[in-house]
């Protein structure tokens, strides 16, 4: 049973310059942290990230969702944890403050991923193998699939994970390989062009063969000279994304993205407004081939949705301490792989709980072992931190999500 109960409010300053964007000059990484511990001492750890301001508000959503498992079995809790998620997403009074989207979200996000953390230790296994161990109506049933019903029906859901499971095995091999990574740190925003080279031959020199520029400054020059540096430091065959965290209009967009596809950007990432559907929908036919990534600041299964019927997403970028935790995160890599589309985290939290996530999405559902993002700043506050060995993520052995904090 939970028995205990404890919300912290976690922030971390970050090295000059680190972290930065075209939107967010000087962030402060942050979590909401739900622990939730039973009567064996076993302490489930979950994460929402923000930047700073505000991740008080969202510990306090945690709290309240947390309050409402205290005296439950986790086993009995997530044999059918997606009514439980329903149920506390669409709580009357919290649920008119989103529905399904910001502060509430992301503190229910907190408490589903320490559900999910606690219930892989008390297994004694890493969050990747219970995942994948699971049958495909067990994996459902943690799943709210509500507003979904026009594209996928829980009968189609277990159906699909039913047709992978010839396939698992030969997957598995990926765990003793490890999952291919890329350096999202080479070209933060307030970096001058001579970090950005030096960050460059510096990934290489780790084994990367992918990484990510910021950009979206008020200038466009400088986003295409230190675009075309990159490019010219990795060489045509690695990949190089562009990052402008939602800083154009879709004038603006259009034109820019227009004059990048010299450098052969492998896609351009939040281009404009997140919750312009219709925009980026227009976007994509303009820049063709040039594809979008989308989905760092997508909150919820029902938008994904809508961005993937528009065929606009390149590449989606859910993130399971933005959306409603791992359960809408499997969620919605359900529906990219009904649509086709590759899933590439965006990681808030470092790719400390999707690294489990993202082994799950390849042996059980299918997906591309495409690449997941690196961010190297908050590794010392975790106390089982990822490892990173030649550019591939090595598969943690763990019991749980490996979300907790010294």
């Amino acid at each position: 049973m939970i028995n205990k109960i404890e919300i912290s409010d976690k922030r971390f300053e970050l090295s000059t310059g680190a972290g930065s964007d075209a939107i967010h000059k000087d962030p402060q990484y942050s979590y909401a942290v739900t622990n939730l511990t039973n009567e064996n001492g076993i302490t489930g750890a979950g994460l929402a990230f923000t930047l700073g301001a505000g991740n008080d508000l969202v510990c306090n959503a945690a709290q309240f969702y947390a309050n409402t498992l205290k005296g439950k079995d986790i086993e009995e809790l997530m044999s059918d944890f997606g009514q439980t998620f329903r149920t506390l997403s669409n709580e009357q009074q919290f649920r008119w403050l989103g529905p399904h989207k910001g502060v509430v979200h992301l503190g229910l996000a907190s408490v589903t991923n320490a559900c999910y953390d606690l219930w892989a230790k008390k297994r004694g296994v890493p969050l990747w193998k219970l995942l994948i161990d699971l049958s495909p109506e067990e994996i459902v049933n943690t799943l709210d699939l509500s507003y979904l019903e026009d594209v996928l029906t829980k009968e189609e859901a277990i159906a699909m994970l039913q047709s992978q499971t010839d396939f698992k095995k030969s997957r598995e091999a990926i765990l003793d390989i490890g999952y291919p990574g890329y350096d999202t740190s080479v070209g933060w925003f307030n970096y001058d062009d001579e970090k950005v080279r030096e960050n460059c031959k510096k990934a290489i020199a780790n084994g990367f063969t992918a990484m990510k520029l910021k950009v979206g400054s008020a200038d466009p020059k400088r986003d295409i000279r230190r675009a075309n540096i990159v490019r010219e430091v990795a060489g045509e065959t690695s990949k190089v994304m562009l990052d402008a965290n939602q800083q154009w209009t879709l004038p603006q967009a259009v034109s820019i993205c227009n004059e990048l596809k010299n450098m052969n950007p492998f896609w351009v990432e939040e281009p404009t407004h997140p919750d312009d559907v219709l925009a980026h929908q227009t976007l994509a036919k303009e820049i063709a081939p040039i594809k979008l990534a989308l989905g760092e600041h997508v909150p919820n299964r029902i938008i994904f949705k809508n961005y993937l019927q528009t065929g606009c997403t390149g590449f989606a970028q859910v993130d399971a301490v933005r959306v409603g935790g791992v359960s809408e995160f499997i969620t919605i890599s359900l529906l990219c792989k009904k649509f086709g589309v590759p899933v590439v985290p965006h990681v808030g939290d470092m790719g400390q709980l999707h690294q489990h996530l993202v082994l799950f999405n390849h042996i059980a559902m299918g997906h591309e072992a495409l690449f997941l993002e690196h961010i190297p700043h908050l590794k010392q506050h975790f106390k089982n931190p990822i490892k990173i060995e030649n550019g591939v993520y090595i598969t943690p052995q763990e019991a749980g999500s490996s979300c907790d904090l010294k």
